[in-house]
């Protein structure tokens, strides 16, 4: 029962969109752009990168306040933490206030690695700036991290069942990022340098 009350109650967290409430501050259409999302990602393509960067500390905070709470509060919980921030991240995925269409979870999944263990998270946001400066792509670097964190935190813990765990966050994100592979594919994806200038506003 209490992981059950832990997955709502973050759930619940995980539905606070700032995204949302900046797209609707400035009156701009979240759909009609980018990726069409409402995440940070996009909200640097739409809005530009202080939006995006407030974006992302919101979504980010909310999934490790999550993890930090369950692991606080319910310390001999086996792997309450990670349940709260897969929640967390499915809760930013699957708002129901949105019929179900929130932003792709990515900042969120961050979140949760910040707090279950912080020195991995440091590991895959150097991962995630080479991978993306590399290939110019946010979703390589997304990929590359949401592959290595229940691999690494699995072995790590001798668990199983917690890389399985994460590993729902993991089919979750790369789910709903399918279409930005099919745009790299066809060559219509926004690349980062391109969203860092901001030519796509200038077009």
């Amino acid at each position: 029962m209490i992981y059950v009350l832990t997955g709502i109650l973050s759930y619940l967290v995980g539905c606070s969109n700032m995204a949302l409430y900046l797209f609707r501050l400035r009156k701009v259409d979240a759909r009609a752009g980018g990726s069409g999302n409402l995440g940070a990602s996009n909200t640097v393509i739409l809005l530009g990168w202080w939006a995006g960067i407030l974006v992302a500390v919101h979504d980010i905070g909310k999934a490790a306040l999550c993890v930090w709470a369950a692991r606080t509060l319910l310390p001999e919980v086996p792997y309450l933490g990670a349940v709260a921030g897969i929640c967390a991240v499915l809760g930013h995925v699957f708002p129901f206030y949105l019929r179900f269409h929130g932003g792709k979870g990515f900042a969120s999944y961050l979140g949760m690695t910040l707090a279950l263990n912080w020195k991995l998270a440091l590991v895959v946001l150097a991962v995630i700036v080479a991978v993306t400066l590399l290939t110019d792509y946010i979703v390589a670097g997304t990929t590359a991290t949401i592959t290595i964190v229940p691999i690494w935190m699995g072995i790590v813990h001798r668990s199983l069942l917690l890389a399985a765990i994460l590993l729902v966050g993991t089919a979750v994100i790369a789910y709903v990022h399918r279409m930005n592979y099919v745009r790299i594919f066809r060559g219509t994806e926004i690349g980062f340098r391109s969203a860092a200038r901001g030519d796509h506003r200038k077009a």
